[in-house]
């Protein structure tokens, strides 16, 4: 619901509900006591409904006088209050549900791609699913994002709050060979090459780099540290300071683009000597179960020649 606006408001909604019981079906109390100004005799007098405030209180001669709320302002119960509550307004990434009316404030909730969180009593932006991980469940007004990690076969190289697993690639086609399997963060890489038409392991490797750069979560001050430290036949210098993680990784992903196979070659040791032990290990890794694939590929291919002569 819409906070009132000032205290003395809240002051007033407590002497609405102090003899109004609404437990249960309990019927909501319609009377009040009060004094007869003229007289000073003690006189039972009507409440107001809600939407509706008291204008002038009852008399020994005359009952009490009722007026409906001006737009802006509500009475949600039945009262005796000589002027209606101020309507509420939403707070920080709320929008409203239900608009303000005579008979009830304005309800809020939160707005789209933020949820309430109870404990702070407060909006707060849905949860996004790492790479590697798909949206289980969609975040609400009320519930965050759920998250689980893709199931075998599938991946996700993506932050969303919205994006599912997708299937990895297939390398059964004609022709078609696998040289790098899918994992939960990147598709499976295929080739078709045929003997010296292979290209060069980093090339392969170039097409998981973008989602290898989203998975390991770097922080944008290493980052920084890797790209001034990119091979580049120029010598460049392609780091910058002041710039954003998203800055960096496209920044990142441009090089990807750019660098020669022997320059991704050398990717891993970059890594390495920027502090991203762990990184550099991993991707390295992937570079040596693609020359691997390649180097078996290109033996079951030397032997069905040898076989052929």
């Amino acid at each position: 619901m819409c906070p009132s606006l000032l205290p003395p408001l809240l002051l007033l909604l407590l002497l609405c509900a102090r003899a109004a019981p609404v437990r249960g079906d309990a019927a909501p109390v319609r009377t009040y006591r009060d004094t007869d100004p003229v007289t000073g005799a003690p006189v039972e007098c009507d409440r107001c409904p809600p939407g509706s405030y008291l204008r002038s209180t009852c008399t020994a001669t005359s009952k009490s006088v009722c007026a409906q709320c001006p737009p802006g302002s509500f009475t949600e119960l039945w009262n005796y209050i000589g002027k209606c509550l101020r309507c509420g307004v939403c707070g920080h990434d709320q929008v409203v549900k239900t608009p303000c009316a005579a008979h009830t404030d304005c309800q809020c909730e939160c707005k789209q791609g933020h949820y309430r969180r109870a404990e702070f009593d407060m909006c707060v932006r849905h949860s996004e699913c790492a790479s590697g991980h798909e949206v289980l469940t969609r975040g609400t007004a009320d519930e965050d994002t759920v998250c689980q990690v893709c199931p075998n076969g599938t991946y996700s190289d993506t932050v969303s709050a919205l994006h599912e697993c997708t299937l990895h690639r297939g390398c059964d086609a004609p022709g078609m060979q696998m040289v790098l399997k899918g994992s939960s963060w990147h598709d499976s890489v295929c080739t078709s090459c045929k003997g010296l038409s292979c290209k060069d392991a980093g090339d392969y490797l170039r097409e998981i780099l973008p989602a290898f750069f989203v998975h390991q979560k770097i922080h944008p001050r290493r980052l920084r540290r890797i790209l001034n430290r990119l091979p580049s036949e120029s010598g460049k210098n392609h780091g910058a300071s002041g710039l954003g993680l998203s800055d960096h990784q496209a920044r990142i992903n441009a090089w990807v683009a750019s660098a020669t196979a022997a320059q991704i070659h050398q990717l891993p040791a970059a890594l390495t000597r920027s502090g991203a032990d762990g990184a550099g290990h991993r991707l390295l890794s992937k570079l040596q179960r693609i020359e691997w694939s390649l180097s078996e590929l290109n033996d079951s291919r030397n032997e069905v020649d040898n076989i052929v002569q």
